[in-house]
Protein backbone atom coordinates (compact mmCIF):
# COMPACT_ATOMS: atom_id res chain seq x y z
CA UNK A 1 0.00 0.00 0.00
CA UNK A 2 1.20 3.06 -0.85
CA UNK A 3 0.51 6.41 1.83
CA UNK A 4 0.96 10.01 1.34
CA UNK A 5 0.75 11.89 4.43
CA UNK A 6 0.87 15.77 3.53
CA UNK A 7 1.25 17.92 6.81
CA UNK A 8 1.72 21.86 6.68
CA UNK A 9 2.41 24.81 9.22
CA UNK A 10 -0.28 23.96 11.68
CA UNK A 11 0.03 19.80 11.76
CA UNK A 12 3.74 19.23 10.30
CA UNK A 13 4.05 15.63 8.17
CA UNK A 14 6.16 14.57 11.32
CA UNK A 15 3.39 14.64 13.91
CA UNK A 16 1.77 12.12 11.60
CA UNK A 17 5.24 9.77 11.58
CA UNK A 18 5.01 7.92 15.34
CA UNK A 19 1.57 6.85 14.41
CA UNK A 20 1.98 5.68 11.12
CA UNK A 21 5.50 3.81 11.97
CA UNK A 22 3.98 0.40 12.42
CA UNK A 23 2.57 0.87 9.04
CA UNK A 24 5.56 1.91 7.54
CA UNK A 25 7.78 -1.05 8.62
CA UNK A 26 5.31 -3.62 5.67
CA UNK A 27 4.25 -0.23 2.97
CA UNK A 28 5.46 2.51 1.57
CA UNK A 29 4.49 5.92 3.50
CA UNK A 30 5.75 8.93 2.15
CA UNK A 31 5.98 12.13 4.45
CA UNK A 32 5.31 16.12 2.69
CA UNK A 33 4.48 19.64 3.53
CA UNK A 34 2.47 22.30 1.76
CA UNK A 35 4.20 25.81 2.24
CA UNK A 36 1.41 28.33 3.17
CA UNK A 37 0.38 30.30 0.06
CA UNK A 38 -1.60 33.66 0.94
CA UNK A 39 -1.80 34.46 -2.69
CA UNK A 40 -3.46 31.46 -4.07
CA UNK A 41 -7.10 32.15 -5.84
CA UNK A 42 -9.93 29.19 -6.14
CA UNK A 43 -9.99 28.76 -9.71
CA UNK A 44 -12.45 25.87 -10.26
CA UNK A 45 -16.02 24.76 -8.71
CA UNK A 46 -13.69 21.93 -6.85
CA UNK A 47 -11.81 24.43 -5.22
CA UNK A 48 -14.51 26.91 -4.35
CA UNK A 49 -15.96 24.40 -2.48
CA UNK A 50 -12.76 24.30 0.32
CA UNK A 51 -12.58 26.39 3.37
CA UNK A 52 -9.61 26.69 5.61
CA UNK A 53 -7.12 25.55 2.90
CA UNK A 54 -3.40 25.23 3.75
CA UNK A 55 -0.74 25.49 0.71
CA UNK A 56 -2.54 25.20 -2.38
CA UNK A 57 -3.21 22.17 -5.28
CA UNK A 58 -0.32 22.05 -6.90
CA UNK A 59 1.65 21.31 -4.19
CA UNK A 60 -0.34 18.50 -2.98
CA UNK A 61 -0.41 17.03 -7.10
CA UNK A 62 3.30 17.69 -6.98
CA UNK A 63 3.36 15.35 -3.86
CA UNK A 64 1.52 12.06 -5.51
CA UNK A 65 2.60 9.17 -7.47
CA UNK A 66 0.00 6.48 -7.68
CA UNK A 67 -0.69 6.50 -4.19
CA UNK A 68 -3.60 4.86 -2.73
CA UNK A 69 -3.90 6.51 0.56
CA UNK A 70 -3.99 9.98 1.17
CA UNK A 71 -3.60 11.95 4.40
CA UNK A 72 -4.00 15.46 5.21
CA UNK A 73 -4.43 17.83 8.14
CA UNK A 74 -5.21 21.59 6.10
CA UNK A 75 -3.45 20.77 2.71
CA UNK A 76 -6.81 20.84 -0.07
CA UNK A 77 -7.82 18.27 -1.63
CA UNK A 78 -10.15 18.87 -5.16
CA UNK A 79 -10.82 17.66 -8.17
CA UNK A 80 -7.87 18.03 -10.11
CA UNK A 81 -5.66 15.90 -6.69
CA UNK A 82 -8.41 12.98 -6.61
CA UNK A 83 -7.47 12.63 -10.77
CA UNK A 84 -4.08 12.60 -10.11
CA UNK A 85 -3.81 9.43 -8.67
CA UNK A 86 -5.97 6.94 -10.58
CA UNK A 87 -4.96 4.44 -7.39
CA UNK A 88 -6.59 6.63 -4.64
CA UNK A 89 -8.40 4.90 -2.33
CA UNK A 90 -8.92 6.72 0.66
CA UNK A 91 -8.92 10.44 1.94
CA UNK A 92 -8.02 10.97 5.42
CA UNK A 93 -8.44 14.38 6.63
CA UNK A 94 -7.12 14.90 10.36
CA UNK A 95 -9.87 16.87 11.56
CA UNK A 96 -13.28 17.47 13.04
CA UNK A 97 -15.23 18.79 9.59
CA UNK A 98 -13.23 17.80 6.16
CA UNK A 99 -13.89 21.63 5.15
CA UNK A 100 -10.63 21.35 2.95
CA UNK A 101 -11.76 18.45 1.20
CA UNK A 102 -13.89 18.32 -1.64
CA UNK A 103 -16.48 15.89 -1.20
CA UNK A 104 -18.77 16.05 -3.72
CA UNK A 105 -15.97 15.27 -6.33
CA UNK A 106 -14.64 12.62 -3.86
CA UNK A 107 -18.44 11.01 -3.54
CA UNK A 108 -18.34 11.27 -7.42
CA UNK A 109 -15.51 8.97 -7.71
CA UNK A 110 -16.28 6.42 -5.25
CA UNK A 111 -13.66 7.57 -2.74
CA UNK A 112 -14.54 7.46 1.29
CA UNK A 113 -13.28 10.69 2.72
CA UNK A 114 -12.21 10.07 6.69
CA UNK A 115 -12.27 12.49 9.15
CA UNK A 116 -11.26 12.27 13.18
CA UNK A 117 -14.01 13.66 15.40
CA UNK A 118 -13.14 14.39 19.18
CA UNK A 119 -9.68 14.49 18.57
CA UNK A 120 -8.84 18.22 20.36
CA UNK A 121 -11.94 17.48 22.71
CA UNK A 122 -9.93 16.85 25.92
CA UNK A 123 -8.55 20.01 24.69
CA UNK A 124 -11.39 22.48 24.17
CA UNK A 125 -12.43 21.46 27.08
CA UNK A 126 -9.83 22.04 29.46
CA UNK A 127 -9.99 25.82 27.63
CA UNK A 128 -13.74 25.84 28.70
CA UNK A 129 -13.13 25.56 32.70
CA UNK A 130 -9.29 27.39 32.37
CA UNK A 131 -12.45 30.23 30.90
CA UNK A 132 -14.30 29.60 33.69
CA UNK A 133 -11.77 30.10 36.32
CA UNK A 134 -9.89 32.65 34.70
CA UNK A 135 -13.72 34.89 34.74
CA UNK A 136 -14.74 34.29 38.17
CA UNK A 137 -11.64 34.81 39.74
CA UNK A 138 -10.75 37.90 37.40
CA UNK A 139 -7.60 37.30 36.21
CA UNK A 140 -8.38 39.29 32.61
CA UNK A 141 -8.62 42.66 35.21
CA UNK A 142 -5.79 41.06 37.60
CA UNK A 143 -3.33 40.75 34.56
CA UNK A 144 -3.83 44.18 33.19
CA UNK A 145 -3.57 45.70 36.17
CA UNK A 146 -0.18 44.16 36.23
CA UNK A 147 0.95 44.74 33.11
CA UNK A 148 -0.05 48.38 33.76
CA UNK A 149 2.63 49.23 36.43
CA UNK A 150 0.06 48.45 39.59
CA UNK A 151 1.82 47.07 42.51
CA UNK A 152 2.10 44.16 44.29
CA UNK A 153 3.64 41.99 47.02
CA UNK A 154 3.25 44.76 49.41
CA UNK A 155 0.61 44.38 51.53
CA UNK A 156 -0.96 41.01 53.00
CA UNK A 157 -4.28 41.97 51.80
CA UNK A 158 -4.14 43.63 48.53
CA UNK A 159 -6.22 40.38 47.60
CA UNK A 160 -9.37 42.50 49.41
CA UNK A 161 -10.00 44.48 45.54
CA UNK A 162 -9.78 41.49 43.66
CA UNK A 163 -12.59 39.39 45.03
CA UNK A 164 -13.84 36.57 42.83
CA UNK A 165 -16.11 33.34 43.49
CA UNK A 166 -15.23 29.31 43.43
CA UNK A 167 -16.89 27.74 40.92
CA UNK A 168 -18.35 25.13 43.49
CA UNK A 169 -22.09 25.72 43.53
CA UNK A 170 -22.05 27.41 40.49
CA UNK A 171 -23.85 26.50 37.18
CA UNK A 172 -22.57 25.89 33.81
CA UNK A 173 -24.82 25.74 30.94
CA UNK A 174 -23.64 24.26 27.90
CA UNK A 175 -24.99 24.86 24.56
CA UNK A 176 -24.12 21.59 22.60
CA UNK A 177 -23.20 18.39 24.33
CA UNK A 178 -20.95 16.42 22.20
CA UNK A 179 -17.44 15.15 22.44
CA UNK A 180 -16.20 18.50 23.92
CA UNK A 181 -19.38 18.99 25.80
CA UNK A 182 -19.54 15.43 27.81
CA UNK A 183 -16.03 16.38 28.52
CA UNK A 184 -16.80 19.62 29.94
CA UNK A 185 -19.59 17.79 31.89
CA UNK A 186 -16.79 15.82 33.79
CA UNK A 187 -14.45 18.40 34.40
CA UNK A 188 -17.32 20.73 36.00
CA UNK A 189 -18.56 18.37 38.00
CA UNK A 190 -15.36 17.65 39.38
CA UNK A 191 -15.55 21.53 40.43
CA UNK A 192 -18.83 20.42 42.36
CA UNK A 193 -21.01 22.82 39.36
CA UNK A 194 -24.14 21.76 38.71
CA UNK A 195 -24.76 21.39 34.75
CA UNK A 196 -27.53 22.17 32.56
CA UNK A 197 -27.25 21.12 28.83
CA UNK A 198 -28.80 21.87 25.47
CA UNK A 199 -28.72 19.94 22.58
CA UNK A 200 -31.19 19.07 20.27
CA UNK A 201 -29.36 15.96 18.30
CA UNK A 202 -28.25 14.35 21.66
CA UNK A 203 -31.34 12.52 23.67
CA UNK A 204 -32.16 13.45 27.24
CA UNK A 205 -31.14 10.18 28.64
CA UNK A 206 -27.91 10.64 27.16
CA UNK A 207 -27.32 14.40 28.92
CA UNK A 208 -28.36 12.64 31.60
CA UNK A 209 -25.67 9.80 31.76
CA UNK A 210 -23.28 12.28 30.91
CA UNK A 211 -23.85 13.96 34.31
CA UNK A 212 -25.84 17.18 32.67
CA UNK A 213 -29.44 17.88 33.11
CA UNK A 214 -31.34 18.20 30.05
CA UNK A 215 -33.35 21.55 29.37
CA UNK A 216 -34.50 23.90 27.14
CA UNK A 217 -32.42 26.54 25.93
CA UNK A 218 -34.77 29.29 28.03
CA UNK A 219 -34.32 27.85 30.90
CA UNK A 220 -30.30 26.82 30.37
CA UNK A 221 -30.32 30.84 29.68
CA UNK A 222 -31.90 31.73 33.00
CA UNK A 223 -30.50 29.60 35.33
CA UNK A 224 -26.94 29.28 34.23
CA UNK A 225 -23.79 31.46 36.14
CA UNK A 226 -21.78 30.50 33.08
CA UNK A 227 -23.26 29.91 29.35
CA UNK A 228 -20.47 27.99 27.48
CA UNK A 229 -21.36 27.32 23.30
CA UNK A 230 -19.94 23.83 22.02
CA UNK A 231 -22.03 23.67 19.19
CA UNK A 232 -21.24 23.79 15.48
CA UNK A 233 -21.82 26.14 13.22
CA UNK A 234 -24.73 26.78 10.35
CA UNK A 235 -23.29 28.29 7.51
CA UNK A 236 -26.56 31.26 6.95
CA UNK A 237 -27.59 30.69 10.27
CA UNK A 238 -28.54 33.82 13.16
CA UNK A 239 -26.16 33.30 15.91
CA UNK A 240 -27.21 31.32 18.65
CA UNK A 241 -26.31 33.86 21.09
CA UNK A 242 -27.65 37.37 20.39
CA UNK A 243 -29.74 40.57 22.44
CA UNK A 244 -32.54 38.13 23.16
CA UNK A 245 -30.57 35.12 24.43
CA UNK A 246 -28.46 37.20 26.19
CA UNK A 247 -31.30 39.15 28.04
CA UNK A 248 -32.67 36.24 29.18
CA UNK A 249 -29.30 35.12 31.22
CA UNK A 250 -29.01 36.22 34.72
CA UNK A 251 -27.14 39.41 34.94
CA UNK A 252 -24.08 39.36 36.26
CA UNK A 253 -23.53 36.15 34.01
CA UNK A 254 -20.84 34.83 31.61
CA UNK A 255 -20.19 33.93 28.05
CA UNK A 256 -17.60 31.49 26.89
CA UNK A 257 -17.10 30.28 22.93
CA UNK A 258 -14.56 27.92 21.96
CA UNK A 259 -16.42 26.65 19.19
CA UNK A 260 -17.26 29.41 15.93
CA UNK A 261 -17.85 32.73 16.31
CA UNK A 262 -20.60 33.37 13.94
CA UNK A 263 -22.63 31.52 16.87
CA UNK A 264 -22.23 34.57 18.68
CA UNK A 265 -23.45 38.54 18.23
CA UNK A 266 -20.36 40.51 19.02
CA UNK A 267 -22.37 44.51 19.23
CA UNK A 268 -24.98 42.27 21.44
CA UNK A 269 -22.03 41.05 23.69
CA UNK A 270 -20.38 44.33 23.92
CA UNK A 271 -23.67 46.03 24.81
CA UNK A 272 -24.19 43.63 27.27
CA UNK A 273 -20.74 44.17 29.13
CA UNK A 274 -21.54 47.54 29.15
CA UNK A 275 -24.30 47.84 30.80
CA UNK A 276 -23.37 44.87 33.39
CA UNK A 277 -25.72 42.04 32.19
CA UNK A 278 -22.67 40.05 31.44
CA UNK A 279 -19.89 40.12 34.20
CA UNK A 280 -17.39 39.17 31.35
CA UNK A 281 -16.85 36.92 28.40
CA UNK A 282 -13.81 34.67 26.62
CA UNK A 283 -13.43 33.83 23.12
CA UNK A 284 -11.26 31.42 21.78
CA UNK A 285 -12.80 32.69 18.32
CA UNK A 286 -13.61 36.39 17.25
CA UNK A 287 -14.42 38.37 13.95
CA UNK A 288 -10.99 39.03 12.87
CA UNK A 289 -9.12 42.01 14.05
CA UNK A 290 -8.68 45.23 12.66
CA UNK A 291 -6.13 46.89 10.59
CA UNK A 292 -5.51 49.50 13.14
CA UNK A 293 -6.57 49.68 16.83
CA UNK A 294 -7.54 47.26 18.70
CA UNK A 295 -10.36 44.59 18.78
CA UNK A 296 -14.06 46.47 20.05
CA UNK A 297 -13.74 43.31 22.89
CA UNK A 298 -11.06 43.96 24.08
CA UNK A 299 -12.01 47.68 25.51
CA UNK A 300 -13.60 45.70 28.42
CA UNK A 301 -11.13 44.63 31.16
CA UNK A 302 -13.45 41.64 31.81
CA UNK A 303 -12.99 39.63 28.45
CA UNK A 304 -11.00 37.50 27.22
CA UNK A 305 -9.67 36.37 23.48
CA UNK A 306 -7.27 33.73 22.63
CA UNK A 307 -6.23 32.98 19.13
CA UNK A 308 -8.02 30.00 18.30
CA UNK A 309 -5.72 27.77 20.35
CA UNK A 310 -7.87 25.54 22.10
CA UNK A 311 -7.11 22.79 19.94
CA UNK A 312 -3.45 23.60 19.78
CA UNK A 313 -1.84 21.04 21.60
CA UNK A 314 0.71 18.39 20.50
CA UNK A 315 -2.06 15.75 21.93
CA UNK A 316 -4.44 16.63 19.57
CA UNK A 317 -2.19 16.11 16.54
CA UNK A 318 -1.15 13.01 17.73
CA UNK A 319 -4.39 11.80 18.90
CA UNK A 320 -5.75 12.79 15.06
CA UNK A 321 -2.30 10.85 13.69
CA UNK A 322 -3.91 7.77 15.68
CA UNK A 323 -6.85 8.40 14.41
CA UNK A 324 -6.24 8.71 10.77
CA UNK A 325 -3.68 5.52 10.90
CA UNK A 326 -6.57 3.70 12.76
CA UNK A 327 -8.76 4.05 9.50
CA UNK A 328 -5.94 3.34 6.91
CA UNK A 329 -5.37 -0.08 8.56
CA UNK A 330 -8.86 -0.52 8.67
CA UNK A 331 -8.55 -0.09 4.72
CA UNK A 332 -6.04 -2.58 4.75
CA UNK A 333 -7.63 -5.48 6.36
CA UNK A 334 -10.85 -4.84 4.61
CA UNK A 335 -12.63 -4.29 7.24
CA UNK A 336 -15.52 -1.09 7.69
CA UNK A 337 -14.49 1.88 8.26
CA UNK A 338 -15.38 4.24 11.28
CA UNK A 339 -15.50 7.91 10.55
CA UNK A 340 -17.07 8.53 6.94
CA UNK A 341 -17.61 12.27 6.56
CA UNK A 342 -19.47 10.94 2.78
CA UNK A 343 -20.81 7.66 3.94
CA UNK A 344 -24.53 8.65 2.74
CA UNK A 345 -23.33 9.54 -0.70
CA UNK A 346 -21.71 6.67 -1.30
CA UNK A 347 -23.92 4.58 0.09
CA UNK A 348 -26.53 6.09 -2.41
CA UNK A 349 -24.36 5.66 -5.03
CA UNK A 350 -24.02 2.25 -4.36
CA UNK A 351 -20.48 2.02 -3.41
CA UNK A 352 -20.51 1.53 0.15
CA UNK A 353 -18.29 3.13 2.54
CA UNK A 354 -15.96 -0.18 3.38
CA UNK A 355 -12.35 -1.01 2.00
Amino acid sequence: MRILIVGDSYCPSAAFRPAFAGLADLHAVSLADVVDDLAWVPVTESDRRLKEVNGNPGQVIGFLDHHEVLVVQGAAVTAEILDASQELRLVCCARGGPVNVDLVAATERGIPVVITPGKNAEAVADMAIAFCVMLTRRLPEVARFIEGGGEFGHDNYEGRAWFGHDLGARTLGLIGCGQVGRRVVARARGFGMRVLAHDPFVTPSLLTEAGAEPVDLKTLLAESDFVSLHARAVAGADPIIGREQIARMKRGSFLLNTARDTLVDEVAVAEALASGQLAGAAFDLVSPSPAEGRHRLLEFPNVIITPHIGGSTYETLHHGAEMAAAETERLIAGEPLLNVANRAGLEARGRGSTA
